[in-house]
C-alpha cells in the first residue's frame, strides 16, 4: 500500500515474476496491476487486479478500510488483468455498488457470477457524481482499448484515473525510462487504435490535471504531462517519432545480416542516422514499435518456402494488424533459386494505408556481391528523398 494523497491509497500489486504479459508480450520488469481506494466520505475502490496477485490485493483492500465497508467499485475497464476480484467486491460488501458503463454492465456477466441486479450505476460521458465528498466526472473511452472503458476525473485532487491509457510494461518501480516500455506497451496493445485514442485525448484536454494514475505503470506527474501528451499525440496520429531509417533483417544462416551491415554503412554514408534490427533475436513486438518509430525502413528478408521467412512474417502480419502507415519502405530480398521474400512482404503490407514503396526491389542471391551495390546505393537515394 501506498498514500498517493491524504484521501487516495494505492491497493494495487506489482507482479515481478510474470513473463509474458496477456501469454504474449515479454516483461523483463514484470508488471503492475495497479488499484486505487479513495476515502473521503465515501470509501470508492478504482478498479481489481489480475487473478494472481488477487489474494495480495485482497489484504491490501482490507489493510487500507481499516474494518470499514466497501462504498462503491468503479469498473473502468474489464479485461481479466483488472477484474478478477469484482466477484469478492460483491460477495464481501453486499452494500456496494458498481460504477461503469452501460456496455460495460452488459458485459458483466461474462466475468461475474454474483448477481449484480440492483446493484449496478451505468454513468455516460462527462456525467458527474457526487461520491462523498469528491465530484467525479466520467469520461467514455471505447476501443482504448476495449469498448467499455471509462476513465474518471476527481475534481477535487485534479487526478485521472486513465484505465489502461498512460501505462506502460513493468512494475512500478522498474528502473528503466518510461518511454520505451511505454511505447512497446501503446503501439503494441493501443496501436490500431489512433482515432479512438485521438478522440480521448481531446476529451481531456480542457482538465486541469496533476496526477495521472494507470491501472499499468508508474504515477505520472503534472511535469511529466507535456512530453508524455506529445508521445500519444504522435502514437496515436501515427507520426514517425524520431528522423532516421530502421532496417529490419530477418536471415537464415547469416548472408542477409552482411548485407543489412552494408545497407546501414551506405546510408550512413549518406548522412543518415540508421537503426539495424535482426528480427530473429531482437523482441518482435519491440520491432513493431521501432517500425512506428521511424519515417523509413527497409525490409530485408529470406525467401522461404516460396514465400517469406517467418521470422519476418511475424513482424509484417503484426504491423498489418496494428493499423501501420505513413511510411517509407525499401525492400532487399535474398533467394538462392526463386527470390519470393519482397513480394510476399508487400502483399502482407498492401492493406496498410499511405504506404510508399520505393525502387529498386533489391535481390541477392544467396551471398552479398560486389555487383550487387550500385542497385543498393540507388535503393538508398530513393528512400532518402522521398
Amino acid at each position: 500500500m501506498e498514500k498517493i494523497t491524504d484521501t487516495i491509497t494505492y491497493v494495487g500489486c506489482d507482479d515481478s515474476d510474470l513473463d509474458l504479459f496477456e501469454s504474449q508480450y515479454k516483461v523483463p520488469n514484470g508488471m503492475a496491476y495497479n488499484s486505487y481506494l479513495v476515502q473521503d466520505g465515501k470509501n470508492i475502490l478504482f478498479d481489481t487486479v489480475d487473478r494472481r496477485k488477487e489474494e495480495e490485493w485482497k489484504e491490501n483492500v482490507l489493510n487500507a478500510l481499516n474494518g470499514e465497508e466497501l462504498d462503491y467499485l468503479v469498473i473502468q475497464h474489464l479485461e481479466p488483468d483488472h477484474s478478477s476480484g469484482i466477484d469478492w467486491v460483491l460477495q464481501k460488501f453486499p452494500k456496494a455498488k458498481l460504477i461503469a458503463s452501460a456496455k460495460a454492465i452488459s458485459m458483466l456477466p461474462n466475468f461475474v457470477d454474483s448477481p449484480t441486479e440492483g446493484r449496478t450505476i451505468a454513468v455516460k460521458d462527462k456525467e458527474t457524481l457526487k461520491l462523498g465528498n469528491v465530484d467525479f466526472t466520467f469520461i467514455t473511452a471505447p476501443m482504448v482499448h476495449w469498448p467499455e472503458v471509462i476513465m474518471t476525473y476527481d475534481a477535487k485532487d485534479k487526478i485521472l484515473f486513465s484505465a489502461d491509457a498512460f501505462g506502460k510494461f513493468g512494475t512500478r518501480d522498474a528502473d528503466e525510462p518510461w518511454d520505451d516500455e511505454s511505447r512497446r506497451y501503446y503501439l503494441n496493445i493501443v496501436g490500431k487504435y489512433g482515432p479512438q485514442v485521438q478522440a480521448v485525448l481531446k476529451k481531456a484536454a480542457g482538465l486541469d490535471i496533476e496526477k495521472v494514475l494507470s491501472l499499468h505503470g508508474p504515477f505520472l506527474n503534472k511535469e511529466d504531462l507535456p512530453h508524455v501528451l506529445d508521445l500519444y499525440s504522435l502514437w496515436s496520429t501515427y507520426t514517425p517519432e524520431t528522423e532516421g531509417v530502421l532496417i529490419l533483417v530477418a536471415s537464415i544462416h547469416g548472408h542477409t545480416n552482411v548485407a543489412a551491415e552494408k545497407m546501414k554503412e551506405i546510408l550512413e554514408a549518406k548522412g543518415h542516422k540508421v537503426h539495424l534490427m535482426d528480427v530473429t533475436r531482437s523482441d518482435t513486438h519491440e520491432c513493431v514499435a521501432q517500425a512506428f518509430r521511424y519515417p523509413k525502413i527497409v525490409l530485408m528478408a529470406c525467401s522461404y518456402d516460396a514465400g517469406l521467412f517467418p521470422p519476418m512474417e511475424r513482424v509484417l502480419m503484426i504491423l498489418s494488424h496494428k493499423n501501420f502507415q505513413k511510411r517509407v519502405i525499401g525492400m532487399v530480398q535474398n533467394g538462392s533459386w526463386a527470390p519470393s521474400a519482397a513480394k510476399t512482404m508487400k502483399a502482407i503490407l498492401e492493406p496498410c494505408k499511405n504506404l510508399t514503396f520505393v525502387e529498386p526491389v533489391v535481390t541477392i542471391t544467396t551471398s552479398l556481391r560486389k555487383a550487387n551495390i550500385p542497385a543498393m546505393e540507388e535503393l538508398a537515394d530513393h528512400l532518402i528523398e522521398a
